[in-house]
Protein backbone atom coordinates (compact mmCIF):
# COMPACT_ATOMS: atom_id res chain seq x y z
CA UNK A 1 0.00 0.00 0.00
CA UNK A 2 1.36 3.53 -1.35
CA UNK A 3 1.40 6.51 1.25
CA UNK A 4 -1.87 8.86 1.01
CA UNK A 5 -1.90 11.30 -1.31
CA UNK A 6 -3.44 14.85 0.29
CA UNK A 7 -4.04 17.71 -2.22
CA UNK A 8 -3.26 21.13 -0.37
CA UNK A 9 -4.93 24.20 -1.16
CA UNK A 10 -2.31 27.44 -1.33
CA UNK A 11 -3.12 30.87 -2.44
CA UNK A 12 -2.11 33.70 -0.02
CA UNK A 13 1.38 34.65 2.03
CA UNK A 14 0.47 33.37 4.89
CA UNK A 15 0.08 29.59 3.76
CA UNK A 16 3.46 29.53 1.90
CA UNK A 17 4.33 29.81 4.99
CA UNK A 18 2.30 27.71 6.74
CA UNK A 19 3.21 24.91 4.10
CA UNK A 20 7.13 25.85 4.47
CA UNK A 21 6.90 24.17 8.47
CA UNK A 22 4.39 21.15 7.19
CA UNK A 23 4.97 19.96 3.57
CA UNK A 24 9.16 19.21 4.47
CA UNK A 25 7.70 17.01 7.05
CA UNK A 26 4.80 15.69 5.53
CA UNK A 27 6.91 14.76 2.39
CA UNK A 28 8.11 11.57 4.48
CA UNK A 29 4.22 10.05 5.10
CA UNK A 30 2.60 11.46 1.96
CA UNK A 31 2.22 12.16 -1.21
CA UNK A 32 1.58 15.91 -1.19
CA UNK A 33 0.25 17.54 -4.36
CA UNK A 34 0.57 21.34 -3.82
CA UNK A 35 -2.29 23.75 -5.56
CA UNK A 36 -1.40 27.36 -6.24
CA UNK A 37 -4.96 29.23 -6.63
CA UNK A 38 -2.97 32.40 -7.56
CA UNK A 39 -4.87 34.37 -5.08
CA UNK A 40 -1.57 36.24 -4.25
CA UNK A 41 -0.07 36.28 -7.60
CA UNK A 42 2.54 39.23 -7.77
CA UNK A 43 5.90 38.27 -7.64
CA UNK A 44 7.54 39.20 -4.64
CA UNK A 45 4.33 37.92 -2.87
CA UNK A 46 4.53 34.72 -3.82
CA UNK A 47 7.20 32.97 -6.05
CA UNK A 48 9.92 34.06 -3.71
CA UNK A 49 8.20 32.50 -0.78
CA UNK A 50 8.38 29.08 -2.90
CA UNK A 51 12.02 29.92 -3.82
CA UNK A 52 13.73 30.97 -0.43
CA UNK A 53 11.08 28.22 1.76
CA UNK A 54 12.11 25.68 0.34
CA UNK A 55 8.56 24.94 -0.50
CA UNK A 56 8.04 22.31 -3.08
CA UNK A 57 6.80 23.69 -6.49
CA UNK A 58 2.68 23.38 -6.89
CA UNK A 59 1.72 20.45 -9.20
CA UNK A 60 -1.00 23.07 -10.64
CA UNK A 61 -1.07 26.77 -10.99
CA UNK A 62 -4.79 27.76 -11.15
CA UNK A 63 -3.96 31.90 -12.04
CA UNK A 64 -7.28 33.12 -10.59
CA UNK A 65 -6.09 36.76 -9.48
CA UNK A 66 -7.98 39.53 -8.47
CA UNK A 67 -11.36 39.53 -8.42
CA UNK A 68 -14.82 40.12 -6.35
CA UNK A 69 -14.99 37.76 -3.77
CA UNK A 70 -17.52 36.01 -5.24
CA UNK A 71 -15.95 35.89 -8.65
CA UNK A 72 -12.76 34.72 -6.77
CA UNK A 73 -14.22 31.71 -4.94
CA UNK A 74 -16.28 30.57 -7.73
CA UNK A 75 -13.42 30.35 -10.50
CA UNK A 76 -11.35 28.73 -7.26
CA UNK A 77 -14.42 26.36 -6.54
CA UNK A 78 -14.47 25.29 -10.60
CA UNK A 79 -10.72 24.70 -11.55
CA UNK A 80 -9.76 22.98 -7.86
CA UNK A 81 -13.10 20.42 -8.49
CA UNK A 82 -10.99 19.66 -11.85
CA UNK A 83 -7.68 18.91 -10.22
CA UNK A 84 -9.84 16.96 -7.72
CA UNK A 85 -11.46 14.70 -10.40
CA UNK A 86 -8.19 13.94 -11.83
CA UNK A 87 -5.73 12.91 -8.59
CA UNK A 88 -8.48 11.71 -6.20
CA UNK A 89 -6.43 12.13 -3.32
CA UNK A 90 -7.21 10.80 0.08
CA UNK A 91 -7.42 14.22 1.83
CA UNK A 92 -7.77 17.96 0.40
CA UNK A 93 -5.66 19.75 3.58
CA UNK A 94 -6.58 23.33 3.57
CA UNK A 95 -5.13 26.65 5.87
CA UNK A 96 -6.59 29.36 7.74
CA UNK A 97 -9.18 31.34 6.43
CA UNK A 98 -9.22 32.95 2.73
CA UNK A 99 -11.12 32.61 -0.47
CA UNK A 100 -8.49 29.71 -1.24
CA UNK A 101 -9.30 28.13 1.76
CA UNK A 102 -13.45 28.06 1.24
CA UNK A 103 -13.03 26.69 -1.95
CA UNK A 104 -10.72 24.50 -1.50
CA UNK A 105 -13.11 22.56 0.93
CA UNK A 106 -16.13 22.83 -0.36
CA UNK A 107 -14.64 20.94 -3.70
CA UNK A 108 -13.58 18.50 -1.46
CA UNK A 109 -16.78 18.53 0.68
CA UNK A 110 -19.24 17.82 -2.65
CA UNK A 111 -17.02 15.30 -4.09
CA UNK A 112 -16.73 13.56 -0.86
CA UNK A 113 -13.28 13.73 0.20
CA UNK A 114 -12.38 14.17 3.54
CA UNK A 115 -11.01 17.40 4.65
CA UNK A 116 -8.27 18.90 6.84
CA UNK A 117 -8.28 22.41 8.37
CA UNK A 118 -5.45 23.76 9.82
CA UNK A 119 -5.43 26.54 11.87
CA UNK A 120 -9.31 25.48 13.06
CA UNK A 121 -11.24 27.13 15.47
CA UNK A 122 -9.99 30.95 14.95
CA UNK A 123 -12.60 33.29 15.85
CA UNK A 124 -12.84 37.42 15.92
CA UNK A 125 -16.65 37.74 15.83
CA UNK A 126 -17.25 39.84 13.46
CA UNK A 127 -19.36 38.21 10.79
CA UNK A 128 -18.58 41.39 8.32
CA UNK A 129 -15.18 40.24 7.76
CA UNK A 130 -14.70 37.30 4.50
CA UNK A 131 -12.23 35.86 6.77
CA UNK A 132 -14.73 34.96 9.35
CA UNK A 133 -17.42 33.73 7.32
CA UNK A 134 -14.16 31.48 5.50
CA UNK A 135 -13.20 30.20 8.65
CA UNK A 136 -16.33 29.48 10.30
CA UNK A 137 -17.73 27.61 6.85
CA UNK A 138 -14.54 25.64 6.74
CA UNK A 139 -14.67 24.10 10.24
CA UNK A 140 -18.24 22.94 9.82
CA UNK A 141 -17.38 20.87 6.72
CA UNK A 142 -13.93 19.78 7.95
CA UNK A 143 -13.44 16.04 9.00
CA UNK A 144 -10.34 16.98 11.19
CA UNK A 145 -9.41 19.78 12.55
CA UNK A 146 -6.28 21.04 13.86
CA UNK A 147 -5.94 23.81 16.16
CA UNK A 148 -3.69 25.74 17.40
CA UNK A 149 -5.20 26.62 20.82
CA UNK A 150 -6.70 25.65 23.69
CA UNK A 151 -9.00 28.74 22.44
CA UNK A 152 -9.83 27.51 18.85
CA UNK A 153 -11.22 24.27 20.76
CA UNK A 154 -13.08 25.86 22.96
CA UNK A 155 -15.08 27.95 20.26
CA UNK A 156 -15.73 24.73 18.15
CA UNK A 157 -17.43 23.12 21.21
CA UNK A 158 -19.45 25.57 21.71
CA UNK A 159 -20.64 25.47 18.13
CA UNK A 160 -21.06 21.68 18.42
CA UNK A 161 -17.74 20.70 16.99
CA UNK A 162 -15.90 18.11 18.99
CA UNK A 163 -15.65 15.10 16.31
CA UNK A 164 -11.93 15.22 14.15
CA UNK A 165 -10.91 18.09 16.74
CA UNK A 166 -6.96 17.77 17.72
CA UNK A 167 -4.96 20.41 19.75
CA UNK A 168 -1.46 20.08 18.11
CA UNK A 169 0.16 24.07 18.35
CA UNK A 170 0.56 26.62 15.70
CA UNK A 171 2.42 25.70 12.59
CA UNK A 172 3.84 29.14 11.87
CA UNK A 173 5.07 28.55 15.13
CA UNK A 174 7.05 25.74 13.97
CA UNK A 175 7.67 27.99 11.02
CA UNK A 176 9.44 31.06 13.08
CA UNK A 177 11.95 28.86 15.24
CA UNK A 178 13.37 27.45 12.06
CA UNK A 179 13.62 30.63 10.05
CA UNK A 180 14.71 32.90 12.24
CA UNK A 181 18.19 31.75 12.88
CA UNK A 182 18.24 31.28 9.13
CA UNK A 183 17.03 34.87 8.49
CA UNK A 184 19.73 35.90 10.54
CA UNK A 185 21.75 34.43 9.01
CA UNK A 186 20.78 34.88 4.76
CA UNK A 187 18.80 38.21 5.03
CA UNK A 188 20.75 41.56 4.58
CA UNK A 189 17.61 43.64 4.73
CA UNK A 190 19.28 45.68 7.84
CA UNK A 191 21.99 46.63 5.84
CA UNK A 192 19.89 47.20 2.32
CA UNK A 193 18.02 50.10 4.21
CA UNK A 194 20.29 51.28 6.62
CA UNK A 195 18.51 50.20 9.49
CA UNK A 196 19.56 49.65 13.27
CA UNK A 197 18.03 47.29 15.19
CA UNK A 198 15.80 48.20 17.82
CA UNK A 199 15.55 51.65 15.86
CA UNK A 200 12.21 51.85 13.94
CA UNK A 201 8.67 50.44 13.94
CA UNK A 202 7.34 47.72 11.42
CA UNK A 203 4.14 48.55 9.69
CA UNK A 204 1.51 46.25 7.46
CA UNK A 205 -1.74 47.86 7.00
CA UNK A 206 -3.72 45.19 4.05
CA UNK A 207 -7.28 44.66 5.48
CA UNK A 208 -10.01 45.21 3.61
CA UNK A 209 -11.78 46.62 6.92
CA UNK A 210 -8.69 49.29 6.76
CA UNK A 211 -7.83 49.88 3.26
CA UNK A 212 -11.55 50.06 2.30
CA UNK A 213 -12.88 52.83 4.07
CA UNK A 214 -11.85 56.53 3.43
CA UNK A 215 -12.41 57.07 7.37
CA UNK A 216 -10.00 54.35 8.56
CA UNK A 217 -7.17 54.22 6.08
CA UNK A 218 -6.65 58.38 6.41
CA UNK A 219 -6.88 57.98 10.88
CA UNK A 220 -4.15 55.15 10.54
CA UNK A 221 -2.17 57.18 8.37
CA UNK A 222 -2.46 60.41 10.25
CA UNK A 223 -1.63 58.47 13.12
CA UNK A 224 1.93 56.84 11.58
CA UNK A 225 2.77 60.45 10.45
CA UNK A 226 1.90 61.96 13.81
CA UNK A 227 3.97 59.57 16.19
CA UNK A 228 7.24 61.03 14.30
CA UNK A 229 8.83 57.60 14.66
CA UNK A 230 11.04 55.95 11.50
CA UNK A 231 8.67 53.45 10.30
CA UNK A 232 9.12 50.94 7.75
CA UNK A 233 6.35 50.26 5.24
CA UNK A 234 6.18 47.27 3.02
CA UNK A 235 3.19 48.40 1.27
CA UNK A 236 0.66 45.74 0.41
CA UNK A 237 -0.47 46.75 -3.88
CA UNK A 238 -4.26 47.20 -2.53
CA UNK A 239 -3.21 49.34 0.47
CA UNK A 240 -0.91 51.61 -2.00
CA UNK A 241 -4.12 51.56 -4.91
CA UNK A 242 -6.39 53.30 -1.94
CA UNK A 243 -3.79 55.56 -0.52
CA UNK A 244 -3.65 57.47 -4.14
CA UNK A 245 -6.80 57.37 -4.84
CA UNK A 246 -7.63 59.10 -1.41
CA UNK A 247 -4.84 61.45 -1.87
CA UNK A 248 -3.10 60.70 1.22
CA UNK A 249 0.49 61.28 2.03
CA UNK A 250 3.06 60.00 3.83
CA UNK A 251 5.44 61.78 5.97
CA UNK A 252 9.09 61.32 5.73
CA UNK A 253 9.55 59.42 8.15
CA UNK A 254 7.91 56.70 6.76
CA UNK A 255 9.59 54.44 4.68
CA UNK A 256 7.87 52.89 1.95
CA UNK A 257 9.25 49.91 0.54
CA UNK A 258 8.37 46.85 -1.77
CA UNK A 259 6.68 43.57 0.23
CA UNK A 260 9.58 41.69 1.06
CA UNK A 261 10.04 37.40 1.51
CA UNK A 262 9.79 35.72 4.80
CA UNK A 263 13.61 35.51 5.47
CA UNK A 264 13.75 39.00 4.98
CA UNK A 265 10.62 40.29 6.89
CA UNK A 266 11.08 37.81 9.57
CA UNK A 267 14.41 40.12 10.20
CA UNK A 268 12.92 42.80 9.94
CA UNK A 269 10.18 41.85 12.64
CA UNK A 270 12.76 40.42 15.17
CA UNK A 271 14.50 43.35 15.42
CA UNK A 272 11.96 45.97 15.07
CA UNK A 273 11.38 48.00 18.03
CA UNK A 274 7.49 48.27 17.85
CA UNK A 275 5.27 46.31 15.20
CA UNK A 276 2.27 47.85 14.11
CA UNK A 277 -0.04 45.89 12.09
CA UNK A 278 -3.44 44.78 11.04
CA UNK A 279 -1.97 40.87 10.05
CA UNK A 280 -3.41 38.25 11.98
CA UNK A 281 -0.25 36.11 11.17
CA UNK A 282 2.31 39.11 12.42
CA UNK A 283 0.65 39.50 15.86
CA UNK A 284 1.80 35.97 16.05
CA UNK A 285 4.88 36.37 15.11
CA UNK A 286 5.83 39.37 17.01
CA UNK A 287 4.84 37.32 19.75
CA UNK A 288 6.90 34.49 19.30
CA UNK A 289 9.84 36.85 18.53
CA UNK A 290 8.69 39.07 21.68
CA UNK A 291 8.27 42.46 20.53
CA UNK A 292 5.45 44.62 20.94
CA UNK A 293 2.97 44.22 19.04
CA UNK A 294 0.22 47.46 18.03
CA UNK A 295 -3.00 45.93 16.15
CA UNK A 296 -5.02 48.20 13.83
CA UNK A 297 -8.28 46.38 14.56
CA UNK A 298 -10.91 46.39 16.66
CA UNK A 299 -10.80 42.77 17.33
CA UNK A 300 -8.33 39.88 16.93
CA UNK A 301 -8.65 35.87 16.99
CA UNK A 302 -5.65 35.65 18.59
CA UNK A 303 -7.00 36.92 22.13
CA UNK A 304 -4.04 35.22 23.73
CA UNK A 305 -1.31 37.92 22.44
CA UNK A 306 -3.64 40.70 24.14
CA UNK A 307 -4.55 38.85 27.32
CA UNK A 308 -0.59 38.06 27.50
CA UNK A 309 -0.18 41.86 27.49
CA UNK A 310 1.97 41.53 24.37
CA UNK A 311 -0.49 43.31 21.67
CA UNK A 312 -2.87 45.82 22.38
CA UNK A 313 -5.93 46.21 20.07
CA UNK A 314 -6.09 50.29 19.30
CA UNK A 315 -8.77 49.72 16.06
CA UNK A 316 -8.08 52.63 13.89
CA UNK A 317 -8.03 55.77 15.87
CA UNK A 318 -5.12 58.35 15.58
CA UNK A 319 -4.94 59.13 19.24
CA UNK A 320 -4.82 55.80 20.24
CA UNK A 321 -2.14 54.37 17.29
CA UNK A 322 0.03 57.36 18.60
CA UNK A 323 0.06 56.94 22.48
CA UNK A 324 0.61 53.21 22.12
CA UNK A 325 3.44 53.89 19.67
CA UNK A 326 4.95 56.00 22.61
CA UNK A 327 4.29 54.19 25.82
CA UNK A 328 3.24 50.34 24.92
CA UNK A 329 5.51 48.82 26.39
CA UNK A 330 5.30 45.26 27.64
CA UNK A 331 6.91 43.36 30.43
CA UNK A 332 5.33 40.17 31.58
CA UNK A 333 6.36 36.78 30.22
CA UNK A 334 5.21 35.32 27.92
CA UNK A 335 3.05 32.18 28.26
CA UNK A 336 3.47 28.86 25.78
CA UNK A 337 0.02 29.14 24.48
CA UNK A 338 0.82 28.16 21.13
CA UNK A 339 2.84 24.43 21.83
CA UNK A 340 5.90 23.58 21.70
CA UNK A 341 6.79 23.95 18.03
CA UNK A 342 6.40 20.32 16.99
CA UNK A 343 2.70 21.28 15.65
CA UNK A 344 3.43 19.28 11.99
CA UNK A 345 4.43 16.23 13.53
CA UNK A 346 1.27 15.86 16.09
CA UNK A 347 -0.72 16.26 12.69
CA UNK A 348 0.30 12.93 11.29
CA UNK A 349 -0.76 10.35 13.31
CA UNK A 350 -4.26 11.73 13.39
CA UNK A 351 -4.78 11.53 9.50
CA UNK A 352 -2.81 8.11 9.24
CA UNK A 353 -5.64 7.09 12.08
CA UNK A 354 -8.28 8.45 10.30
CA UNK A 355 -7.86 6.57 7.18
CA UNK A 356 -7.52 3.40 8.95
CA UNK A 357 -10.09 3.70 11.27
CA UNK A 358 -12.55 4.93 8.60
CA UNK A 359 -13.73 7.88 11.29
Amino acid sequence: MGKLKIVTILGARPQFIKAAAVSSLFSRYFDEILVHTGQHYDANMSDVFFEELNIPNPKYHLNIGSGSHGAMTGAMLTEIEKVLEIEKPDFVLVYGDTNSTIAGSLAASKLLIPVIHVEAGLRSFNKAMPEEQNRILTDHISDLLFVPTQTAADHLKNEGITKGVHLVGDVMYDGILHFTKIAQEKSNILEELNLNAGEFLLCTIHRAENTNSLERLTAIVSGLNACKELVVLPLHPRTLKYITDYGLKLADTIRVIEPVGYLDMVRLESTAKKIVTDSGGIQKEAFFLGIPCITMRDETEWVETVHNGWNILVGANEAKIVDAIRSFNPTSERKTYFGEGNASQLMVDPILNYKKEGI
